[in-house]
This record gives structure tokens, C-alpha cells and sequence, in this order.
């Protein structure tokens, strides 16, 4: 069946499962990018990861009989998207050194808004009503409210805020590449290899040129971090998302990124010993909503 006749209107168990857990996993993921970076430079992690990623997808895909490499006419689409993904994960591995990694995931997961905004120019039936507009506006706000703490305290620097926000742009305009070329006509195995591979290939010249510090004298922390990161991270959750998108609405996946900065603070609260206050409930709710909104059939 191709990519096509499977593609779902709406979201099923599976697919709602499977967001909850990549995402949970992307909310603890930058806490393991920050708790290291003083013992692994924030773009030789970037690079590493993504490194590994590409040697377990290879393998995968030579277990599977999936051919990554016979041509198929989606080169330049697939290289446009990898070099987004790349630029993105610049943004978010060196953000990660001038402020905090929740404040940081506030601005990452404006994500959806890129996509709710474009993708409908290319793909028509993809476009929001107004109701499920409101679904994401408050969604949206959940975020924002419950980390405005950490948003309005510190001396986090702009520069931060900038790479945040400039990363959580070139997510969603990844996702409207994607989209808009009709890359979820590939096997999600190559659409994920075109993204690491570029970022393999990018970030460590970047890295080079940048003096970051480049040796594998780690902690025991740092290399169960670098091997969640790769593993799980770049491999696992990411093919499990080129999967969702070529099977489900853009938009309505997108949404439930906005889960991701409340794992963040769970995590911060279990991991740091930061206090989960009312407001991350009360988020949490709001996020809820926001959700059904959006998927309201």
C-alpha cells in the first residue's frame, strides 16, 4: 500500500502512544544535552549523535532490505530538509550554552506555528478551522504560562532566546518541506537519513572551527547521555516521527510537541529537585485541551 492510500485523517491509539512517548523522551533529551556540556562541547554532542545514528540506521536498513540510495528524484528536497534539520540543531546545541534548557524549549516549541501557517499553502487539506486554531493558541499558552518563571528570572541572554527561537523556525519549516515536496513518499528510514546525514556532515566543521574541545575522556553520566541521545534520540524517535508524518496530518502532530516543555519541567522537577508547582497542572490541562481542540474530527 503506498504512502498515500495509508495516510489517516486523523490520529488513532498508535499514533497518539507513540507522540506520547518521543516526546516525553524529547523533554528529558534536553536535559541530558545540558547536564554534560561542560564535559562534551554542545556541537560535537550535536555531531557524535548524529554520527552514531547514521551507522544504526545504516545497519537497520541492511537488516530490512531498504534501499537508502537508488535514485527516486527526491535529492534536492531531501538535502533542502536536511539542511534545515542541521541548522536547527546548531541553533539548539549552542543556545543550550548561553541559557536554560527549559527556557530555551519555550522557544524551540513554537514549532507548530510554522507549520500551521505554511503547510496548509502547500497541502490543502491539511488547513486548520477555526476552532482547532483556538486548540493551538491554547496550547500555546500553556507553555508559555507555565514557564513563566523561568521566562521572567535569571540572567539568561538574548542570544539564547534568538537561538531558540530561531531553531524551534527551522523545525517547523522542516516539517513544511517535507510536506510541501512530498518527501513522505520516501521510506521514513531515508527521510531520516537525509536529515542526520546532513547533520553529520555539517556540524563538525562548525565544531572544528568554533575550538570546541574534542576527546572521550567522559563520565559515566556523560555516556549514558551520549548514548540516550543517539539511540533513542536521533534514531529511535525521530525515524518513529518521519513514520507519523507520512501517515498523519502535519498539523495535527505538530500540536503535540507542546507536551514537550511540561516534560521538561516533570523532569527538572524529578532530576533537579525544582518544585512542580500548580501551574504546570493547570498547563498540563490547558495543553490537554488544546490537543482535543486540534483533533476534533
Amino acid at each position: 500500500m503506498s504512502a498515500m492510500n495509508s495516510r489517516k485523517a486523523h490520529l488513532d491509539g498508535l499514533a497518539v502512544g507513540t507522540l506520547l512517548v518521543c516526546c516525553m523522551f524529547w523533554g528529558l533529551q534536553q536535559v541530558l544535552v545540558k547536564s554534560i556540556m561542560d564535559e562534551v562541547a554542545p556541537l560535537f554532542q550535536a555531531s557524535l549523535r548524529c554520527l552514531g545514528a547514521c551507522v544504526l540506521l545504516l545497519i537497520w536498513c541492511q537488516m530490512r532490505g531498504i534501499r537508502l540510495f537508488e535514485r527516486d528524484g527526491s535529492l534536492w528536497a531531501g538535502l533542502l530538509a536536511g539542511g534545515l534539520f542541521a541548522a536547527e540543531f546548531a541553533c539548539i546545541y549552542l543556545g543550550l550554552r548561553y541559557t536554560s534548557a527549559s527556557r530555551l524549549t519555550v522557544f524551540l516549541y513554537t514549532s507548530p506555528f510554522w507549520v500551521a501557517a505554511f503547510v496548509p499553502l502547500f497541502v490543502k487539506s491539511e488547513r486548520l478551522r477555526p476552532l482547532q486554531w483556538l486548540g493551538l493558541a491554547c496550547a500555546f499558552v500553556a507553555v508559555v504560562f507555565a514557564m513563566r518563571e523561568g521566562l521572567s528570572a535569571g540572567k539568561d541572554g538574548a542570544l539564547g532566546d534568538f537561538l531558540g527561537l530561531t531553531a524551534g523556525a527551522l523545525w517547523g519549516l522542516t516539517t513544511v518541506s517535507i510536506r510541501a515536496n512530498n518527501l513522505t513518499r520516501i521510506s521514513p528510514e531515508k527521510l531520516l537519513f537525509y536529515q542526520i546525514a546532513a547533520t553529520a556532515v555539517v556540524l563538525p566543521g562548525f565544531s572544528v572551527a568554533l575550538g570546541e574541545s574534542w576527546n572521550l575522556q567522559w563520565s559515566a553520566l556523560a555516556w549514558g547521555s551520549m548514548l540516550a541521545q543517539t539511540v533513542i534520540g536521533a534514531f529511535a524517535s525521530y525515524l518513529a516521527w518521519m513514520w507519523m508524518l507520512g501517515r498523519y496530518p502535519a498539523t495535527k502532530i505538530s500540536v503535540f510537541v507542546f507536551l514537550t516543555p511540561l516534560f521538561a519541567l516533570l523532569f527538572g522537577t524529578l532530576l533537579l529537585g525544582e518544585s512542580a508547582t500548580a501551574t504546570m497542572l493547570l498547563a498540563l490541562g490547558l495543553v490537554a485541551v488544546g490537543i482535543v481542540l486540534v483533533n476534533r474530527k
